[in-house]
Formats: C-alpha cells, structure tokens, sequence
C-alpha cells in the first residue's frame, strides 16, 4: 500500500495550549511516547483511540509529562503512516501536526473514532482487536468485540425471553453483575452459549458489558456506578 505523504503541517496549538493539554496527564483521549515504537505498538494504540471515542497522540512526550521532543520527523511520519494504513485494518486515517515547543518539536496525531467497527491489528496468528480503558490501550475480550460488531450493524437486534432470560435477570436483581463463565454455569450451557445471549442481549440495549479486575461484567443498562 502506498503510504500518504505531504508537507509539514503545523498546528494551530500554540506552546500555552500544549502544555495545558500534557497537563491533563494520559487517559482515554490522550496518550504520550517519547518517540514513536514500531508500528505493530504504535498500531494498538491507533486502533485502541479509534475502536473507543478517537484520541490524541503527543509524540515527543515523556510519562513524567516532560516535553523531549522528537528528532527525525519524517522517520516517525512513517512509522505512524505505516501502523495506520498497513497494520490497522481497515486503515485508519490520523491527521499529523508539529508544534515548535522552544528548542523541541512535538506530533500532534489525531485519531478519530472510526465510523465502522471494530478496527482490527494484524498480528502473527491473528487479528487482535485493543479498546482504550483510561490510560491504557487493552486487548478486547472476544464479547466486547462481538459487541463493537453488532453495534455497527445495520440489523436491528432482537432477543427471546426465554427461561435462560428469565434465569439471569433474576440473578442480576439480586447480584448486580455476572461474567460469562457465571452465566454458563447457572444456566448449564457452554461458556461460548453464554457469550452469545449476553453479547446479544447488550446490543439490544438491555444490559451493558463492563470490566472489572480485568475481567468483563455484565448487568442491567440502566444500572449506575459501573
């Protein structure tokens, strides 16, 4: 794939601006690199912003919100062209800018959050699918990515209320949350069973899917505090 190129652009961030924007810290929006890792890295964080609600990489940007700046800028250009066109699928177009930050220069790469999901990475074995949560970019469980899946759907989805139906909300009006692996053994079927009628069952809009000690929960949507 031919990689796009074209001439610096500088941003419209004065030093003032980026400095407030660091200040922030790393989240969900926002994310820094010193200078820009291999493609397959940097590529997880393109695909993390654009799978959740689109982000901010500063690249010239240490964890300790020092401004270090960057020294080659067409060589980080590429790797970041490359991890956005070659290793996301599909291709996830960024926006890059400079910002003349006194004797350092910094990227400014804008990620929008993509229109079609999920944005997979290609990977060794098989394509993976990362999500931002706070300031990490984390691998998506197969029901979060099945969800991102459906939720794009032009397919409205529907659900029987069945006994199994019956089985969990009785269960959630009592518990609060369950997981798959729960799920499956309170209703006697596979855990891969369990997965579909949950995963079915948030996008209908009915329950919401989120983590918890790294580990995926469900429970009703309109429930506060998850």
């Amino acid at each position: 794939m031919l990689l796009p190129t074209g001439e610096i652009v500088i941003s419209d961030m004065n030093i003032s601006d980026l400095r407030h924007l660091i200040q922030r810290g790393e989240g969900t929006y926002l994310e820094f690199k010193k200078k820009t890792p291999t493609p397959e890295k940097i590529a997880r964080e393109i695909a993390a912003f654009a799978n959740t609600k689109g982000g901010t990489i500063l690249i010239g940007v240490d964890d300790y919100k020092n401004i270090i700046g960057i020294s080659a800028y067409f060589e980080e250009e590429y790797l970041l062209y490359k991890a956005a066109y070659e290793i996301c699928v599909p291709a996830v177009p960024i926006r890059i800018e400079l910002i003349h930050a006194g004797p350092a220069d910094v990227m400014v790469v804008q990620v929008e959050e993509a229109e079609k999901k999920p944005v997979y990475n290609k990977g060794k074995k098989k394509r993976l699918v990362f999500v931002r949560e706070k300031d990490e970019s984390i691998l998506a469980s197969d029901e979060l990515t099945e969800v991102l899946k459906t939720r794009d759907s032009e397919e409205g989805v529907t659900f029987e209320y069945g006994e199994r139906e019956q089985m969990l909300f009785r269960y959630l009006n009592e518990y609060n949350d369950i997981t798959v692996l729960k799920y499956s053994q309170l209703i006697n079927v596979t855990t891969f069973r369990a997965s579909r009628i949950l995963v079915k069952l948030v996008s209908a809009g009915v329950l919401k899917l989120f983590r918890k000690y790294e580990t995926d929960y469900f429970a009703f949507s309109n429930v506060t505090g998850k």
